[in-house]
């Protein structure tokens, strides 16, 4: 009984463990990507039609086993089609990796202080006049596509400009503005909504927006709802909202900052950092 597991470990050299390695974790990223998403029911359907194949071969239902093999003939192409768009986010996943890479924001510290500033205080006049805003933060993904569905400004970042954008009537008022290091680079822009379909009902075509851009880069989304003055931020696909003028003020200094130092530190988890900050401002409140 030992002499074949003998032989198969003879042959089965440091080259095998890393090939073993590397497609195990290639298939845990794929499982993890695909999770709570739609495509996670698309893989178990496809998965079924497998099984079914198999089973159909075996016990000869000679009908049922040629619809499947036909059907597996085109199934590349279905898979293409119907994957599209976590295809394209796994795509994009893969470019954002620090593999490539770019700065995102080439400013001194002061002028990280500066823009943070004024981003702080212009949400702030937003949630106190309940006007509804929606501002982009561009990183490493360049957004050119996406400012391509507004107007182009390239005009240095002021609260004066945000609110002459966002003003209710003004032309630019229902699209997002993308900031691009300290100017406003764009105005007026459509972005992609989210496809999650467990959001609250509350949770209207602004917010989604702002989620979705974040589902389809690595940009941060500056939500300010119009109805209720709510300031909430989206990274990563996920919303945080009630946020108060201080952990806006930190969570931006930390995305400035921790990016122009990636190769000193690890990058800071954002979301879970928000969520302490959220705890520790409830226990001080209490």
């Amino acid at each position: 009984m030992s002499d074949p597991f003998a032989n198969i470990m003879s042959g089965f050299g440091i080259a095998d463990v890393i090939d073993v390695l590397i497609v195990a974790f290639v298939v845990y990223k794929i499982i993890g990507f695909i999770r709570e998403t739609r495509a996670e029911q698309l893989a178990k359907g496809l998965i079924i039609l497998i099984v079914a194949k198999f089973l159909a071969e075996g016990m000869n239902f000679y009908t049922l086993n040629w619809i499947l093999d036909n059907a597996m003939q085109v199934g590349l192409v279905a898979i293409v089609v119907v994957f599209q768009p976590e295809l394209r986010r796994g795509l994009e996943y893969i470019g954002r990796s620090k593999l490539i890479t770019k700065q995102f924001a080439q400013m001194n510290k002061e002028k990280v202080k500066e823009v943070t500033s004024i981003l702080v205080k212009t949400v702030d006049y937003f949630s106190s006049t309940r006007t509804g805003a929606l501002i982009i933060i561009e990183r490493e993904t360049t957004l050119n596509d996406i400012a391509e569905t507004g107007t182009e400004l390239n005009a240095e970042i002021s609260t004066e400009l945000l609110g002459n954008i966002f003003y209710e009537g003004a032309p630019l008022h229902d699209g997002a503005a993308i900031i691009r290091g300290e100017k406003i680079f764009a105005a007026g822009c459509v972005l992609p909504l989210t496809q999650n379909k467990n959001l609250s009902k509350e949770l209207g075509t602004r917010h989604r927006a702002g989620i979705g851009i974040t589902e389809n880069s690595d940009a941060v989304s500056l939500i300010v709802s119009e109805e209720t003055g709510i300031i909430s931020i989206a990274i990563d696909g996920k919303l945080s909202r009630f946020l108060d003028l201080k952990t806006v003020e930190k969570t931006l200094l930390n995305l400035y900052l921790s990016q122009s130092d990636t190769e000193k530190k690890k990058p800071m988890d954002f979301i879970g950092w928000l969520r302490r900050e959220e705890r520790n401002e409830k226990q001080h409140d209490k």
